[in-house]
């Protein structure tokens, strides 16, 4: 009986050492990739493993299937201008949680299943949505510190400093996003880049019109020559003349915003209202044929509304 007590014993504590020795999926990846390094040494064949890829679910299945979905590229690229540490299937499995839940209670509150259906892909939305939001919020605090990554450049370039040592210095005092951003060009251009391409992809990564303005203008005073620090002078003028009459604008435009916003979700509001003071009041439109055309033709003739007000109110500079 001692004897096979010890031997459990020993099969126990062997498993556990064996488990808690495992080494991980990073680890593995880093010691696979060395091993590309060593090959490589011995046969001077490149190995493909050894380039980053993107991770865009936790699970390999879904990953490789998500590797060759143009979506999911898109959807990636929306998360990393978000600067979020959500993945793609991350986003996909929020949108079918909040698809079959929102589903399920909107079908059991309106006692209808298309109305479950609608307003369950309506909520399936919010991850993008959210996404959307936060790479707004991202690029519009990027475009207010932009001026003043200008302004240290400029001041850096006459102080006597390579274009390298300026982007340097701008990725160590300007707060992010900017000096996340600049200290990506900074590393790329370190690694053997030519600055071109690294501020090309700079450009490719932040949608922001004033950047793309930078950029060009960096590109072209790279190829033709000038003085740099008068360059980045008059288009930082631009920019703050720009990001000036924008604030004008959207202080004239916001009246209209808001008429917007109130008219676009009055009609909700009053609805979800309705049939939860009165469960089962809209059953009879959601249920009829005929009612679910007029819920389809408001939901359309909304669109067109909110678009042309959207068009109004957004006057380009």
């Amino acid at each position: 009986m001692q004897t096979l007590l010890f031997l459990v014993l020993l099969v126990v504590t062997f498993f556990v050492v064996l488990l808690m020795t495992k080494p991980t999926k990073q680890e593995t990846d880093i010691g696979r990739r060395l091993a590309g390094f060593d090959q490589v040494a011995a046969n001077r064949v490149i190995d493909q493993d050894i380039l980053k890829r993107d991770v865009l679910s936790g699970l390999p299945i879904l990953n490789a299937m998500l590797q060759r979905v143009k979506l999911a590229a898109d959807i990636d690229i929306l998360i990393k201008q978000a600067n979020s540490s959500w993945t793609v299937g991350g986003c996909l499995f929020g949108a079918l949680v909040a698809f079959v839940v929102i589903g399920v209670v909107s079908g059991v509150w309106f006692h209808s299943i298309p109305a479950g259906v609608i307003l369950g892909l309506v909520a399936a939305n919010w991850p993008y949505v959210f996404m959307l939001i936060k790479r707004k919020a991202r690029m519009n605090r990027f475009a207010v510190i932009l001026p003043d990554a200008i302004d240290l450049m400029a001041r850096a370039l006459r102080a006597g400093h390579a274009l390298t040592a300026a982007i340097e210095m701008v990725a160590r005092e300007i707060p992010n996003p900017v000096g996340a951003e600049f200290r990506r060009v900074f590393e790329e251009q370190n690694f053997g880049l030519p600055i071109r391409e690294a501020l090309l992809n700079l450009a490719k990564r932040i949608p922001v019109a004033d950047l793309q303005f930078l950029v060009t203008a960096m590109l072209v005073q790279r190829e033709s020559g000038g003085n740099l620090a008068e360059v980045l002078d008059k288009a930082n003028a631009v920019i703050r003349e720009r990001s000036r009459l924008l604030g004008q604008l959207r202080i004239y435009t916001a009246q209209g915003r808001m008429t917007g916003w109130i008219l676009g979700l009055l009609p909700f509001i009053v609805f979800t209202m309705m049939n939860f003071l009165n469960p089962g009041y809209a059953s009879t439109l959601i249920d009829d044929s005929l009612g679910r055309k007029a819920i389809l033709l408001g939901l359309g003739l909304m669109t067109i509304g909110a678009w042309t007000i959207r068009k109004i109110v957004d006057i380009k500079v």
